[in-house]
């Protein structure tokens, strides 16, 4: 499928080659659901293709919006992109470092305190403790977690994880950024922040590529939209024809 021609920097900063990725779907739930159904002769797994044979390019600096319903791909590309899981087939290329938030809580350790995991994560991102130690806090302060940043983290809410991840991401010296609907968990005022800051991030030039279902957060985010349908790759366009393709 032809790329968008946006006027970007023609290096490309994720490339994504043939990628197909399955899952095997198990039947059964226990050693006893096993041993029957082996007797009966029924199968115990179906194979799932999540992916089926996706190709794209994402330039240097571009913003991209990847849409579709649920079960489509989307959070098995981002786990792709962010070196999570491996490809069953094809290849995948990211030029500089990677920063993904693609869930609540990802990466942190519920047993030790918000601050041991800011540099946890922080060294998984590849930063090191002096440039963390140079930054903490400002990701303190970003993240509005206050006094709790030195209580167990299994003991935050959804809303504090999230904030706590997004402040920590975004302070990393990041090339490319993945986000995975993490702007849909907490208040108002902390997601006008997050989108201010994204607009920042933008503007200096880093890739950033998103799953969200809010059409009007990506619409003002993203200049260029991909959309899956059932692992295989429908459009891949604009942003706006995007929206309207899957409104369609």
């Amino acid at each position: 499928m032809e790329q968008p021609k946006l006027g970007r920097d023609p290096r490309p900063a994720i490339v994504i080659e043939n990628v197909t990725k399955s899952f095997d779907i198990k039947h059964t739930h226990s050693l006893k659901e096993t041993f029957i159904a082996m007797l009966r002769r029924k199968q115990l797994s179906t194979r799932f293709d999540a992916l089926k044979n996706i190709s794209f390019i994402v330039p240097e600096g571009q913003s991209v919006a990847m849409l579709g319903r649920n079960g489509s791909g989307k959070s098995t590309t981002l786990k792709l992109l962010s070196g999570v899981m491996p490809p069953d087939q094809g290849w995948i290329r990211t030029r500089g470092r990677v920063a993904g938030l693609l869930e609540v809580g990802a990466g942190f350790h519920p047993d030790l305190t918000g601050r041991a995991n800011v540099y946890l994560n922080a060294a998984i991102l590849g930063m090191s403790k002096v440039e963390v130690d140079a930054r903490f806090e400002s990701i303190l302060e970003f993240s509005e977690i206050g006094d709790f940043i030195d209580t167990e983290v299994k003991f935050y809410s959804s809303g504090m994880y999230s904030r706590l991840g997004f402040s920590v991401a975004i302070h990393t010296e990041l090339d490319i950024l993945l986000v995975d609907e993490i702007l849909s968990v907490g208040d108002a005022q902390f997601r006008e922040k997050c989108h201010r800051k994204l607009h920042e991030m933008q503007r200096a030039g880093k890739t950033m590529f998103i799953v969200s279902h809010d059409a009007h957060q990506v619409q003002e985010l993203c200049e260029r939209g991909i959309v899956l349908e059932h692992g295989t790759m429908i459009f891949d366009g604009s942003i706006a024809e995007a929206i309207e393709f899957v409104k369609a």
